[in-house]
């Protein structure tokens, strides 16, 4: 039981300081395309900086948090963002040959994405270092 306890206050500790980073990293992009946009209405900013993260940053980040032993948080975030626009654009492309409507992917695959990244780093060992 208290393994389970002090696994717990791990993961814990691990998902505060990662959404704390998650956070920081939204505040520098909402900043950016401050500076980048500044004619534009505040509100509008934000929308924009909501969509980027929602469809790229957060379901690249849960992809690679199967590897959060071996990368970094600035390396995972990186990737993350690379492989998200990769796996996205390709599975909107075949998703719409089958026949879904175009507006219903930026809500489906991002969530499918973020929910299969965190089953899969759920899955994955995790070593005491």
């Amino acid at each position: 039981m208290s393994e389970l306890i002090a696994l717990s206050k791990a993961l814990f500790d691990f998902v505060k300081k990662e959404s704390a980073y998650l956070g920081v990293l939204f505040l520098a992009l909402l900043l950016i395309l401050k500076i980048v946009f500044f004619k534009d209405n505040f509100t509008v900013l934000v929308k924009y900086a909501v969509s980027l993260f929602w469809l790229f940053i957060l379901p690249g980040y849960s992809a690679m948090l199967y590897w959060r032993e071996k990368i970094e948080f600035v390396e995972r975030i990186v990737v993350g963002f690379a492989v998200s626009a990769a796996v996205i654009g390709v599975f909107s492309y075949y998703i719409g040959l089958i026949g879904l409507n175009i507006k219903y992917h930026i809500f489906l695959l991002p969530l499918i994405l973020i929910i299969a990244g965190i089953f899969f780093a759920s899955k994955a060992k995790v070593t005491s270092s």
